[in-house]
């Protein structure tokens, strides 16, 4: 990192290793150190509140677009930007192999996380917290892909398609299907015809028996 990006002043005591239990804890909010402990309780001693969308990005966001983004990460605060570079082996494997798509073609995935606790509010300041997300997710949208904006199935993301509550209709999950699954979508429905054709495994963006 220093000799690609000395203007970071990167610093040993910037990084942490840690294990990947561990890791959990740091991601759930807990002050470094923690113990694994807190994995135990049912109702996390500290909660925090958060809206997670997530993009892929097929070019180098521009100059002028870093600056947009540094803009919104400033103004909104509460936000977290972690982004994944692809590459490598992920294009080596054709995106109609396995269930995920998102392969060849992809410089990273970027996941945005806006972030609030009790003392921001708690439940009563969700919907000013989850506007804040929709309005960085808007400001990114022309540097992320398109024709469908793709999305990480993991970071589940009601905001691009869903069902009603007990419901899988075919048509509405063709939306938010093809941005989690590409063209394997309709692949995964006739899995799930097969696999659990009465649909008893459902939730809002579930995948729908093909019939």
């Amino acid at each position: 990192m220093n000799a690609n990006l000395p203007e970071l002043g990167l610093q040993r005591s910037d990084c942490l290793e840690t294990s990947w239990v561990k890791s959990t804890v740091y991601w759930a909010g807990f002050a470094n150190g923690t113990s694994i402990d807190v994995l135990l309780n049912s109702v996390p001693a500290n909660t925090m509140l958060y809206k997670t969308k997530s993009d892929y990005y097929k070019a180098v966001i521009p100059e002028h677009g870093l600056e947009t983004l540094w803009e919104v990460l400033m103004d909104i605060g509460n936000v977290i930007v972690i982004m994944n570079p692809y590459g490598g082996r992920m294009d080596e494997i054709s995106e109609s192999e396995t269930a995920f798509a998102h392969r060849g073609g992809n410089f990273f995935m970027a996941q945005y996380t806006v972030h609030w606790s009790e003392s921001d509010g708690g439940i009563s300041a969700e919907g000013r917290y989850v506007d804040l997300s929709r309005r960085f997710f808007r400001t990114m949208a022309p540097y992320a892909s398109s024709n469908p904006r793709a999305a990480l199935v993991n970071y589940r993301d009601l905001d691009i398609g869903s069902n009603e509550s007990g419901e899988t209709d075919l048509e509405v999950a063709k939306g938010y299907g093809a941005k989690y699954f590409k063209n394997n979508f309709m692949r995964l429905a006739g899995a799930k015809a097969m696999i659990d054709p009465e649909n008893f495994f459902k939730n809002e963006q579930s995948i729908p028996p093909l019939k």
